[in-house]
């Protein structure tokens, strides 16, 4: 294991990062679309650690450069001990039975041709788990665990809900018993209602499964109600990290505080002072100097447009990349 990887931890990220090419002329500077810019972070074995932000932010990319869907430009990941950079792709195959992934769109991350009975067993065929009899006896058990009946089995995608959708995309990556869940904005399709009881069962299935997730989604509250600590990111980089509670009660960073201001209430009489930030999120191509926030900021001040904030740990386990952290 690691040795500089906390004993909790089952996932330890160092400098994540993914940069994509852009095409240019024969006689431009070649550069880069930096998707993901540099993430540090750990996730501990049962936790739930959210991550948020806008769209494009990078959520979505470093959650499939941890579940090895996608090959990262640079950095280190462990996950479980295992330095997944240096692993064969023998061994990686391996591993993927303990990282899987509940993707955003149940529709079109499930076939469209395939019935449910196949969708969820087609891990544990691939990895030669189970046939025959016991094959079938794991699926409509997994399909009972997230709330659906045997009837379901032998339907296709098209015949259910959304909601029903991502009940089916839960019961594939359950299929081989993962020590860590990536859910990549796993309710943003659903209806309000919809998305509480979807959020619920992975609560549940957490306890029922020991399981470990990392939940993304652009918003906060349902990133609260499920989340033990939250990440905050924005281009590419996370800006603030803290438990739940405390990013909520004292928060640090001013795009944090933006996004907090932008949660509704439910008290018609009760007053929220709105935090509309000025201008369009910057190209990620060409960064602005210094802070890329500081474009978009209401406190930024001559430091800020030259020098790059580091993510510091300001009070007891919250972290904030900010020149001039909120009091």
């Amino acid at each position: 294991m690691n040795p500089e990887q906390s004993s909790q931890a089952i996932l330890k990220v160092v400098n994540l990062q993914k940069h994509y090419p852009i095409k240019k002329g024969a006689f431009t500077k070649k550069s880069y679309f930096r998707a993901v810019d540099g993430l540090d972070f750990e996730v501990n074995k049962g936790e739930t650690f959210g991550v948020v932000g806008e769209s494009g932010c990078g959520k979505s990319t470093m959650g499939l450069m941890i579940t090895q869907l996608l090959e990262q430009t640079e950095g280190d990941i462990w996950f479980d001990g295992n330095h997944l950079n240096q692993l064969s792709e023998r061994k990686k195959r391996e591993l993927r039975r303990d990282l899987q992934i509940v993707f955003q769109d149940p529709f079109s991350s499930l076939n469209p041709r395939m019935k449910v009975f196949d969708i969820v067993a087609e891990p544990l065929r691939v990895h030669g788990i189970a046939k025959g009899e016991k094959l079938r006896e794991e699926v409509m058990n997994l399909l009972k665990v997230v709330g659906l009946g045997e009837h379901h089995a032998d339907r296709h995608p098209h015949e259910f809900s959304g909601g029903q959708r991502q009940r089916i995309g839960i019961a594939r990556a359950l299929a081989l018993k993962p020590k860590l869940i990536v859910c990549d904005e796993p309710v943003s399709a659903l209806d309000v209602s919809v998305q509480a009881q979807i959020l619920n069962l992975l609560k549940e299935l957490q306890k029922q499964f020991n399981l470990t997730y990392i939940f993304i989604a652009h918003g906060l509250p349902s990133v609260k109600h499920i989340s033990d600590r939250i990440a905050v990111m924005y281009m590419g980089k996370i800006v603030e990290l803290a438990d739940k509670n405390e990013l909520f009660n004292n928060v640090k960073h001013p795009y944090t505080e933006a996004l907090l201001s932008a949660i509704p209430v439910l008290d018609p009489f009760e007053k929220k002072d709105r935090i509309v930030l000025q201008g369009e999120i910057p190209n990620p191509a060409t960064p602005p100097s210094g802070c890329t926030f500081h474009t978009r900021c209401p406190y930024a001040r001559e430091i800020c447009r030259t020098e790059q904030p580091a993510l510091m740990e300001h009070t007891d386990g919250h972290f904030a990349a900010c020149h001039f952290p909120l009091a």
